[in-house]
């Protein structure tokens, strides 16, 4: 008998087909119109129901209760924070998700955040955008007699190449908050591109961190010496606001910090004065403490060193393939009777 499970969750279609061999599919929500289901629709649509798989919806206690035939609940996130773990728990249901899914892009955005602020690129497009530093119309290279061809965009004071001059990575310190596997991956590409990376972990050995490019230190050697400050770390009492005004003033001035873990970790507040006293030189985000933004948001209207993107660290249509495949492979265990790999409770 396949198990009767109501899929709310965003997973890669060809593997739809994988899922339908030990599981009844029943489509709903996010699966089939993009939005997320409310309490009630969610309670009406796992009558009868095993399996819930979701991403999104909250599976709060009122819908656990309301489903006496819920044996699963499966979530496509890496941390499923949308799920009442403890009352599944106390239903003795359990609830898979999938630790790791998208660590590999979240380190890429990362990276692609550090390359973008340290280069001032996304102002500088915008800049091109709005018109600035164009000619009317294009321009005939001449070649003065001796000289060969020169193609610069303009050299003097006000010319891009002086206002949007950037921090090369190479040679610079990377202060990692968190060594878990973002963090990790986030070092090994760094070390790449030739940066020396500080750690700070309480809960790493040094043993695991060192080698010729890391070392383990104290979080207020990391503060005072890093050049560029990237926190992956999860949202725990000590990590909340870890990052506020007196830490901000011990970096330096000119100091880069990006942050694609949890908006959480920072003091927001804190962040926007040391942005607007230069106390650091810039910041680049993909988390904040209230998402969306709002529209009069000082990073929005005010801002003119800080580079900011929607939440997309996690965003690839890969993480949403190594995700369904986690599902697939904790479900045909289920199935089967065999102890599940990713259970969170």
């Amino acid at each position: 008998m396949k198990l009767k499970t109501l899929l709310t969750a965003e997973i890669d279609k060809k593997l739809l087909p994988r899922i339908k061999e030990v599981c009844d599919v029943k489509i709903e929500g996010w699966g089939k119109k993009l939005r997320i289901l409310n309490e009630e629709e969610l309670i009406e649509h796992l009558a009868g129901m095993e399996v819930l798989i979701t991403s999104y919806d909250d599976v709060t206690e009122k819908v656990i209760n309301s489903a006496p035939d819920l044996k699963l609940i499966a979530c496509t996130r890496s941390n499923p924070v949308n799920i009442d773990s403890e009352a599944a728990d106390k239903k003795g249901i359990p609830v898979i998700y999938t630790p790791g899914r998208n660590s590999d892009c979240t380190a890429e955005f990362t990276i692609a955040l550090m390359l973008n602020i340290a280069n001032k690129i996304p102002m500088v497009y915008q800049d091109l955008k709005n018109g600035k530093y164009l000619a009317e119309e294009k321009k005939d290279i001449k070649v003065k007699s001796g000289l060969k061809e020169d193609v610069t965009w303009a050299l003097n004071g006000d010319s891009p190449y002086v206002i949007y001059k950037g921090m090369q990575l190479k040679g610079k310190k990377l202060g990692i908050a968190g060594y878990g596997d973002i963090g990790q991956k986030v070092a090994a590409i760094a070390g790449a591109l030739g940066m020396d990376i500080l750690v700070y972990d309480p809960y790493v050995s040094e043993v695991v961190i060192n080698d010729n490019v890391k070392k383990k230190v104290i979080f207020e050697k990391l503060l005072r010496e890093a050049d560029v400050i990237s926190p992956h770390v999860k949202v725990v009492a000590e990590t909340r606001n870890m990052f506020g005004e007196k830490e901000f003033k011990k970096m330096k001035k000119s100091a880069l910090f990006v942050n694609t873990s949890r908006g959480a970790v920072i003091d927001e507040k804190a962040l926007i004065d040391a942005l607007r006293n230069e106390d650091i030189a810039g910041a680049a985000l993909d988390v904040y403490e209230s998402e969306p933004l709002a529209e009069n948001h000082p990073f929005i209207t005010e801002l003119n060193n800080v580079v900011i993107t929607p939440h997309l660290g996690g965003a690839t249509y890969q993480a949403i393939t190594n995700h369904t495949l986690m599902i697939i492979e904790d479900l045909q265990r289920f199935a089967e009777g065999k102890k599940m790999v990713n259970v969170y409770n």
